[in-house]
């Protein structure tokens, strides 16, 4: 069996000095991975890191990995006394003609369920389909990559023959008041409409939630009976508990009442949220203005999350917070969208946008001046803004906000910027 060395520098998933290279844009299409168990061994540091990277990724949400230190005879010796898990991966250095032979001491302990991947240094086709035909699940060739990784595993758990999962946007406000929902509401309704895609707008704010005023919704079920009732939880259930709002846009209301405490465990709304998922194409996400186990989990799944802030110094103080925090929670995924929001106001003192994003170091994809005559209308008749005035600036805005968040299109750095508009030129794709 001849092998063919592989040049470790030529890997295009790796930097100059074999750090991961991973883009968002790499693992977005992913789906979440199920709940599994998941052994790593790895000879070398730059590995090691990898797979620590991976378990940090909100797609691993559920896997219970483990990185360990040590290679095929490392593992052999762990699983000799105690249950193999679902997967191992197992990085070595060993030639492909002894390979095999390495491998024979970890085959005998192994649990016929588990599936093995290796990652060796040898580009070889014919120790890849050898390792096949002997039951490894695959082989990978390094420098191997953090979406490398992911889509291995996504390779061998998730079916290939399941329905596509949908795209859920969080809003949250950096304050209490600035007009998160209201600018989540008007979003939900534009992806609906404009791209006549199907839409679950979800108001999480189940205590105060604005959702049902805004469109002069008032169902009897809502958000409450699938967060309180997550046995009967099915596609079936979610559907009666949906209200029509337009042709296209949904809503799963929040009951708006004080009649008991809402106290949540952390993932409390995971199984609702996995179901929107898999109902619409497209869920905006109402997150009310808190920092708790549960609200942190949702931001965390999310696959866009937009914060939204008025201009001054608490919601300054409080969108550095939050955007340090959510990179620790989503250290793959793109940063937060910023929207500044009530920019304008009469007689109050601003934080000019410059020096509100420049310790930011972001800048806004879009800019909403304050404009209480036609909000306060919008509000008040139950409908959105684009019904009340469609060739407003603001319905502008909104119908812009609805292509970036939904990734029909991308922002540029605009060299002067304006109030009441998206900053930049929009790319349509």
């Amino acid at each position: 069996m001849s092998a063919i060395e592989y040049d470790i520098k030529s890997g295009d998933a790796a930097g100059p000095h074999g750090e991961d290279q991973t883009r968002p844009s790499d693992i977005e299409h992913l789906r979440p991975l199920p709940r599994i168990s998941v052994h790593a061994f790895c000879e070398s540091e730059a590995m090691q890191r990898v797979m620590e990277k991976c378990s940090q990724d909100r797609r691993m949400a559920k896997v219970n990995m483990r990185v360990n230190a040590g290679g095929i005879s490392a593992a052999a010796n762990m699983f000799a006394s105690v249950p193999t898990p679902n997967l191992i991966i197992l990085e070595t250095t060993a030639e492909p003609a002894t390979l095999l032979t390495e491998l024979a001491p970890l085959a005998e302990v192994c649990d016929p369920s588990t599936k093995v991947v290796l990652i060796g240094r040898y580009n070889d086709i014919g120790l890849y389909r050898e390792l096949i035909r002997n039951g490894i699940s695959e082989y990978m060739v390094m420098p191997v990559s953090m979406a490398d990784t992911l889509a291995a595993i996504s390779t061998i758990f998730v079916d290939p023959e399941a329905e596509p999962l949908g795209r859920s946007i969080a809003f949250i406000g950096a304050k209490g008041g600035v007009g998160s929902s209201t600018i989540a509401h008007n979003c939900a309704f534009g992806i609906s409409n404009l791209f006549s895609t199907e839409t679950i707008l979800a108001d999480l704010d189940l205590p105060y939630g604005t959702a049902n005023i805004d469109f002069d919704q008032d169902p009897t079920q809502g958000m409450a009976e699938a967060v309180f009732s997550p046995d009967r939880l099915d596609e079936m259930f979610l559907d009666r508990l949906l209200a029509k709002c337009s042709e296209h846009l949904s809503l799963l209301a929040a009951p708006s009442m004080l009649d008991r405490p809402y106290d949540f465990q952390s993932d409390a709304f995971l199984p609702v949220l996995e179901i929107l998922q898999r109902t619409a194409p497209v869920t905006v996400l109402d997150v009310p203005h808190m920092w708790s186990d549960w609200t942190r989990t949702v931001l965390a799944g999310a696959d866009e999350v937009v914060i939204t802030a008025a201009p001054d110094l608490a919601n300054l103080r409080n969108t550095k917070n939050m955007l340090d925090a959510l990179k620790k929670l989503r250290p793959n995924d793109r940063p937060p969208h910023l929207i500044l929001n009530q920019v304008g106001m009469p007689k109050r003192p601003e934080i000019s946008t410059s020096d509100f994003c420049e310790p930011l170091e972001t800048d806004p994809v879009a800019i909403v001046t304050f404009d209480p005559q036609l909000f306060g209308n919008a509000a008040n008749s139950g409908r959105m803004i684009s019904e009340i005035d469609a060739k407003s600036p603001t319905a502008e805005t909104f119908s812009q906000l609805a292509h970036i968040v939904t990734g029909r299109a991308s922002v540029k750095k605009p060299k002067k910027g304006g109030l009441g508009k998206v900053l930049g030129l929009l790319g349509r794709k």
